[in-house]
């Protein structure tokens, strides 16, 4: 049971990794300003996910077992932050990005790697025993929801959609 965790935890560090470094490339790379903010935003959250993922995986692998959010939260330290493995050998993402370079293809794939840890850490919270375990999926899985809907509202922005944060802007209806 513990190597599965583990290689679950292994699988969920790497991805939040890859996002990591797709948003701090991508930041660089789109031209709006807004789109950026985001962007850098969501590098910061990858990376508090990757602090969060290598502290439950070394707990459990001394036989300690998940630790609570709270715990993760509190115990961090600059020596905890030095030496982060952030930047995978290879980035799907960024090669998928380097096809076509533009805001909303960032947005698109972004949207896509964020369907899909949701799907990820769902799945894992489905065979979730533990308290400490349930209680940090499920704030990782409200935390990708919370990344999927900015990205959303995002393209909603750039499309101009009419719509923003799931509001209308404007009706043509309205317009005279």
């Amino acid at each position: 049971m513990t190597e599965a965790v583990l290689e679950k935890l292994r699988v969920a560090l790497k991805t939040e990794m890859v996002g990591y470094s797709f948003y701090s490339e991508a930041a660089g790379l789109i031209s709006d300003e807004h789109g950026k903010n985001v962007f850098h935003h969501l590098a910061k959250e990858e990376l508090d996910h990757i602090k969060i993922l290598m502290k439950i995986a070394d707990s459990v692998e001394a036989g300690r077992g998940w630790i609570s959010f709270g715990e993760n939260a509190s115990g961090a330290s600059e020596e905890a932050d030095k030496g982060l493995p952030i930047f995978p050998e290879t980035n799907e993402l960024l090669e998928e990005f380097k096809t076509n370079e533009t805001d909303l293809n960032a947005i698109n794939i972004a949207l896509d790697s964020e369907e899909k840890a949701i799907a990820f850490y769902s799945g894992m919270l489905k065979t979730a025993v533990q308290d400490d375990e349930i209680e940090v999926l499920t704030r990782i899985v409200e935390m990708e929801k919370g990344h999927y809907d900015l990205l959303r509202w995002e393209k909603d922005a750039l499309s101009n959609s009419g719509f923003w944060m799931d509001q209308m802007e404007f009706s043509v209806e309205m317009e005279k």
